[in-house]
């Protein structure tokens, strides 16, 4: 049986912040006999000292120290703990995630974030970045609990909610110095198949994994995220679609050039997806907020 006990470490807490055991018991609205005696059966029940006594003033050995240094810990998660519960009752998610495309970015959430915590302040909060079908397959498996900016219409076999955002078109470009820049016409498949593509790779582990932009047995250079990929297509490293919004900063800074293909590829719908069934007050609060704000262009994480 545990000798030591969150109301022990209370009053050793306060005696130390206080100073003296009657400083702790007017603190805690205790008679100085209770401190006392508690302090003492502790001390008794570990075999250690934890205080020096000069008369009235009292004050921590080196057991005493590393006991309390330790103990507030606990406090703390204990006191996190006791709110985390009553947040439950109340309905609010201990832990809420978000999941958004590596193409869009977190930061831009900054300002919901700010809002959501001074309702919430005691729901964690935690982002994660998935690509292409990865996204969907976090929400199916229960990694997160709400997708913001997600592409396509989603898995079969539901299990879920979702609302769409928007549509964001793909602009076909390669670097200035690429040879496929020097063609003065719409680029067929045989013109691309002789080059190299930029791929942003599928984080799915177990959905069957997407491709976008890609011809069979096509040369592809994989990347982790779409930032990456501009960063590369920028290099002359290859080619591929771009988001619009990046295709044009690329364009008028100089960086990269529009060709046009035999086969454009669409403009891509993102969604708002959560769960069926689930009624958390923190994924009704973002749901709610997401559809007031739903511009996805907020939310791309614009390259520098």
């Amino acid at each position: 049986m545990l000798k030591l006990s969150l109301d022990a470490l209370e009053i050793i807490d306060a005696i130390d912040r206080r100073g003296s055991f009657a400083g702790a018991g007017k603190e805690l609205y205790r008679v100085p006999s209770t401190i006392s005696y508690t302090v003492n059966k502790l001390e008794e029940d570990l075999g250690v000292q934890l205080f020096e006594r000069n008369g009235p003033r009292v004050a921590l050995t080196a057991a005493g120290r590393e006991l309390l240094k330790e103990g507030r810990h606990l406090l703390k998660a204990a006191s996190d703990l006791e709110c985390r519960v009553r947040r439950v009752s109340s309905g609010w998610e201990t832990e809420f995630v978000i999941g958004m495309d590596s193409l869009f970015s977190p930061i831009a959430l900054r300002e919901d974030i700010a809002e959501f915590y001074a309702c919430a302040d005691q729901t964690r909060l935690r982002i994660v970045q998935e690509s292409l079908s990865g996204t969907w397959e976090a929400l199916l498996d229960r990694r997160v609990d709400l997708l913001v900016g997600v592409a396509g219409e989603g898995p079969s076999g539901g299990g879920y909610a979702a609302l769409p955002l928007g549509q964001i078109s793909f602009v076909f470009t390669v670097a200035p110095a690429h040879p496929l820049a020097r063609l003065q016409r719409v680029l067929t498949k045989a013109d691309l198949y002789a080059h190299r593509a930029i791929s942003v790779a599928d984080s799915a582990r177990r959905l069957p994994v997407r491709t976008v932009g890609l011809l069979f047995g096509q040369d592809a250079l994989t990347v982790p995220d779409m930032r990456t990929k501009y960063q590369f297509q920028v290099a002359g490293a290859g080619f591929g679609f771009l988001p619009e919004p990046w295709a044009r900063h690329g364009i008028e800074a100089g960086l990269l050039v529009e060709m046009k293909v035999e086969e454009a590829k669409p403009a891509e719908t993102f969604y708002l997806a959560w769960r069926s069934g689930e009624e958390g007050q923190a994924l009704k609060w973002w749901v709610e907020r997401m559809q007031k704000h739903p511009s996805l262009t907020r939310l791309l994480d614009m390259p520098s």
